[in-house]
C-alpha cells in the first residue's frame, strides 16, 4: 500500500503533528514500508497456532483485603494546621 504527501499530513493533523513539508515524502515512505510489513504478516497462515503467552492463563496471587486504621492517625494528624480529636478541623466551606 502506497501513502501519498496528502495522506501523511491528513494523519499529522489527527495526531495533532507538525510535520514540516521537507520532511512528508520521508514520512510517507516510512509509513508505506510499515503497511508492507503488516500485509506480510497477514499472509501468514497462523489457524492451529496457539499463542505462546496468554496474560489470562496465569492465576494472580491475592492478599487477603483486611480493612484497617493502618496505625498511624497521630502521624497524619502531627501536620494538620486544627484538629479536634482524631479528626482534621477545617473553616466551614457550606452555609
Amino acid at each position: 500500500m502506497s501513502i501519498d504527501a496528502k495522506t501523511v499530513v491528513k494523519i499529522a493533523h489527527l495526531a495533532r503533528l507538525k510535520i514540516p513539508e521537507e520532511e512528508q515524502k520521508q514520512v510517507a515512505s516510512e509509513l508505506s514500508k510499515i503497511l508492507d510489513w503488516i500485509e506480510q504478516l497477514n499472509e501468514i497462515d497462523v489457524t492451529g497456532i496457539e499463542p505462546l503467552a496468554n496474560v489470562n492463563d496465569e492465576n494472580l496471587r491475592r492478599r487477603e483485603d483486611i480493612v484497617n486504621d493502618g496505625g498511624k492517625s497521630e502521624d497524619i494528624l502531627a501536620n494538620a494546621p486544627a484538629r479536634t480529636a482524631d479528626f482534621f478541623t477545617v473553616p466551614k466551606v457550606v452555609e
